[in-house]
C-alpha cells in the first residue's frame, strides 16, 4: 500500500516535542521529512530517558521515519544550502525563531509558493513551553486529590503533542490551499493558543464566565458523571466509568448492587438516570461498589466487568503495560518490533491512522535516523552537490555525517 502522503516533502527545523511530533506524524503517513540539526545534536538530542550508553530514547522516539542532516547553522554557506533545500521541498515546519534567513519573507524569495508552519510559545512571540503553559490554564488546580491543595502538573506534555498534530494539520491545509490556488502560505501556531482553545472548547472558561463557578478538584472521579477508581484485594486498582445507561446498568449488575443503588437514590431524592445526580452521589455510590472490588482480584473483577459490558480499565505502570496489555504488542497492527541502531530491538509504533481499516498493517513504522545519517544523501541527491563539494563541506566542519 502506498501511504497517503507519499510525494510530500517537508524540511523540519525543530527541538523538543511539538514540531518533531508534527514532522513524525507526516513521515509516518508517507511524507519525506528531512530534519536538520546542529553538529553534535541540538538541545533535545540528549534528553532523558537515556540508554546505559547515553542514547536518548526521547529523541529517537520523536524522529522515527525522518532523514537527518547535521550542519553548522552559523555557517553562511550552510544557511544558503538549507534555504535552497526548503525552497525545493516547498514545505517547512519549525519551532526555531523565524527571523533572519529563516524568516518567511527571506525564504519566500526563493519559492513564492512556500508553505511554512512556524510554532511559537505565545501568540506575541514570547517564550513558553508545555509546563509553563499548563500551569497557567487552570487544569493543575483541579487535578489531584481533594485532601491535597497543591496543583498537579500532567506528566504527559499534552499541549506539545496536540500542538504537533495541529501543526501537521496546518501544513496539510496550507498545501491543499496551494494546490487549489497556487499560493503559498505562512501559518503561525502558538503553543499557548492550543491550550487556550482547548480550555475554552471544553466549557471551562464559560463555566467561570457564565455560571460564575470555580471547579474543585475531585481526585480520580469523573466530573459531571459517574466514574471512580477502586482497589482490588491483590493490590491493584481499576477505573470504572458509567456514562451511558447501558454502562450504568452493567456496573450495578456486575457488582450486585442494583437494589442498594435504587435505595440510595430514594434516600437522597435523586434520579440516577441523570448522570449529574450520579456525580452528586458519587461518595455514597462508591461506598456501595467498593466492597465488591475489595473482595476480588484484578482478574476476577475483570471477568465480571467484561461479562456485563462495563467500561473500565486497570491502572498500570509502564512495565505492567508492556507485560500485560495485548494492545501494546505486535498483536496490534500499530506496532512492529524494529531494531533501532544504538538502542536495540523494541516496539515501534506507526501512525494510529489505519488507512484500509483497523487491520491495516502498513502504518509507516520506522526507526529513527542517526544524527547526520543522510547529510551526504541530501546534499548530493536533493541539492545536486558533487562529491567534491560535499567533501569540502565535511572537511571544513560545515556539515557532519553519522
Amino acid at each position: 500500500m502506498t501511504l497517503p502522503l507519499a510525494g510530500l516533502s517537508v524540511v523540519e527545523g525543530s527541538a523538543f516535542v511539538a514540531a518533531p511530533s508534527g514532522g513524525m506524524t507526516l513521515a509516518q503517513l508517507g511524507a519525506d521529512v528531512v530534519r536538520f540539526d546542529r553538529i553534535g545534536g541540538g538541545i533535545d538530542h540528549r534528553r532523558w530517558p537515556l540508554t546505559d550508553d547515553g542514547v536518548s530514547l526521547y529523541w529517537n522516539g520523536l524522529n522515527r521515519g525522518k532523514r537527518s542532516i547535521a550542519v553548522d547553522l552559523s555557517d553562511p554557506e550552510v544557511q544558503d544550502l538549507l534555504a535552497d533545500l526548503i525552497a525545493r521541498f516547498g514545505n517547512f515546519l519549525t519551532n526555531f525563531p523565524a527571523v533572519g534567513w529563516l524568516s518567511y519573507e527571506s525564504l519566500r524569495e526563493r519559492a513564492d509558493d512556500l508553505v511554512m508552519v512556524a510554532i511559537t510559545g505565545s501568540h506575541d512571540g514570547t517564550t513558553a513551553v508545555d509546563y509553563t503553559v499548563n500551569c497557567a490554564v487552570g487544569y493543575p488546580a483541579v487535578t489531584g486529590h481533594t485532601d491535597d491543595p497543591r496543583p498537579v502538573n500532567n506528566v504527559v506534555p499534552a499541549w506539545d503533542l496536540v500542538c504537533g498534530q495541529t501543526a501537521a494539520l496546518g501544513l496539510l491545509a496550507a498545501d491543499r490551499h496551494r494546490v487549489l490556488t497556487g499560493e503559498g502560505r505562512l501559518v503561525t501556531l502558538a503553543l499557548a493558543d492550543v491550550a487556550l482553545a482547548t480550555v475554552a472548547s471544553l466549557g471551562n472558561l464559560a463555566e467561570v464566565e457564565v455560571n460564575g463557578t470555580e471547579r474543585e478538584r475531585v481526585g480520580n472521579d469523573l466530573y459531571g458523571a459517574y466514574g471512580s477508581d477502586f482497589p482490588t484485594v491483590d493490590g491493584r486498582r481499576v477505573m470504572v466509568v458509567a456514562i451511558s445507561p447501558k454502562q450504568w446498568r452493567g456496573l450495578q449488575a456486575a457488582t450486585g448492587t442494583t437494589e442498594a443503588v435504587e435505595a440510595l437514590a430514594d434516600d437522597l431524592g435523586l434520579d440516577f438516570a441523570d448522570e449529574g445526580d450520579r456525580f452528586a452521589a458519587r461518595e455514597g455510590l462508591g461506598e456501595l461498589f467498593a466492597p465488591w472490588f475489595g473482595a476480588r482480584t484484578l482478574a476476577e473483577a475483570a471477568e465480571a466487568l467484561d461479562g456485563h459490558g462495563v467500561c473500565w480499565g486497570p491502572y498500570r505502570t509502564f512495565r505492567q503495560l508492556v507485560d500485560e496489555d495485548p494492545r501494546c504488542s505486535t498483536a496490534n497492527p500499530l506496532f512492529s518490533m524494529l531494531d533501532q541502531p544504538g538502542v536495540g530491538t523494541h516496539l515501534v509504533p506507526g501512525s494510529p491512522l489505519a488507512f484500509g481499516g483497523p487491520d491495516a498493517v502498513d502504518r509507516g513504522a520506522a526507526t529513527a535516523p542517526a544524527l547526520g545519517e543522510h547529510t551526504e544523501q541530501v546534499l548530493g541527491d536533493d541539492l545536486g552537490l558533487s562529491p567534491a563539494e560535499v567533501g569540502a563541506l565535511i572537511d571544513r566542519g560545515a556539515v557532519a555525517t553519522a
